[in-house]
């Protein structure tokens, strides 16, 4: 996600607290790692989707939102690829 206001490592602890929450609403067991890059793959999966429909979320609470629906997505994806609950 290039938005100027958050920088690398605000964008590290914001995706691991999105895809913390993720983990829990999803109720999953993935790791502090994987949290972390679900909560930054998630922001930039949702940003481009979101964008795609003119809605625009930005600063930090914004990519928390984004973060914690795209790692969402994320995980339920790869729970319909395997077929189970991952």
């Amino acid at each position: 996600m290039a938005d100027a206001e958050i920088g690398w490592i605000a964008a590290i602890i914001i995706g691991g607290i999105a895809g913390w929450l993720a983990e829990q609403f999803m109720k999953s067991d993935m790791g502090l790692l994987m949290n972390i890059v679900l909560g930054i793959v998630g922001a930039a999966i949702a940003s481009a989707i979101l964008s795609f429909f003119g809605v625009v979320l930005g600063g930090w609470i914004g990519y928390l939102i984004l973060g914690f629906i795209g790692a969402c997505l994320l995980i339920w994806i790869v729970r319909a690829v395997r077929g189970r609950t991952a």
